[in-house]
């Protein structure tokens, strides 16, 4: 009996510490994705008039 109960709260521990590294893990790739995406809209042109009109003859 005693050692269902430990086993038990054995598993448990590890499913919890499953939980929370796979916890961190994607907070920390969501970390790099943003990283990335902030890197990639500084090296877009800084043109105040780029996009605002279309050539429709071109």
């Amino acid at each position: 009996m005693m050692e269902s109960i430990v086993s038990m709260a054995m598993s448990m521990n590890a499913a919890q510490f499953q939980v929370q590294y796979s916890t961190a893990v994607q907070k920390k790739v969501m970390e790099t994705a943003e990283l990335a995406a902030q890197e990639m809209l500084q090296m877009l042109p800084s043109d105040p008039g780029m996009g605002q009109f279309i050539d429709t003859y071109a």
